[in-house]
């Protein structure tokens, strides 16, 4: 159950670089690891720093395997709603139907993590994930569990390749996916998965931060 992991984040420190209205979360540009922790699902994805096109990324390689890279954090959707990142594919999947547990596999997904502080119950997650078919901005309650909800940032092969910016108002998002006004972001996490469909990917993530605008 990738989806459940994260939600033992509870009362995490505020960790976080902080430049006026912008909170970087990831600096991989800079070949800064500082805060990321490894956890485990199903085999081990390899997360290696990587020159790509002349950018400075954490390269993912996962072979019918699932584990993600995380970093405790605290971050006011109020102040800085507006997640920033940059993120790269060699493929997409294909066959399988990211809705259903058996197919619940992408190339690259980013978590939002909201823990609920001490009412751990109501730990909840964004997932921004690259697709294999579901339409852009699309979205859907996680094949696991109801507490996460996955939006489909990228879809199908046509920017494949290709270095990808993007932007989401994380604020939005969440009251669109449960219905309420969100708290502080306790986690941000990274995974390249393949572990229930068996496959071979590769991706690349750049920079990620936080804005006001």
């Amino acid at each position: 159950m990738k989806e459940c992991f994260f939600w033992i984040v509870i009362c995490l420190p505020a960790i976080a670089w902080a430049q006026g209205e912008r909170i970087d979360i990831a600096r991989f540009s800079r070949g800064d690891l500082n805060g990321w922790q490894t956890k485990g699902f199903a085999g081990e994805t390899r997360y290696v720093l990587e020159n790509s096109d002349g950018q400075l990324a954490l390269r993912a390689d996962s072979s019918a395997a699932a584990s993600g890279r995380y970093r405790e954090v605290s971050v006011d959707l109020n102040k800085t709603p507006m997640l920033n990142w940059t993120w790269k594919v060699d493929g997409i999947l294909t066959g399988n139907d990211e809705r259903t547990r058996k197919g619940d596999d992408y190339p690259a997904r980013l978590y939002v993590v909201f823990s609920g502080g001490l009412m751990f119950w109501r730990t909840r997650a964004i997932n921004y994930v690259w697709s294999n078919r579901q339409p852009v901005d699309s979205s859907w309650p996680n094949a696991f569990t109801e507490r996460a909800h996955m939006i489909a940032i990228e879809s199908g092969a046509e920017r494949v390749g290709q270095w990808v910016r993007e932007r989401r108002n994380v604020h939005a998002d969440y009251r669109r996916a449960f219905g309420e006004e969100p708290g502080r972001v306790d986690a941000v996490a990274i995974m390249t998965d393949t572990d229930n469909t068996g496959l071979v990917t590769t991706a690349w993530y750049g920079d990620i931060w936080f804005t006001d605008r």
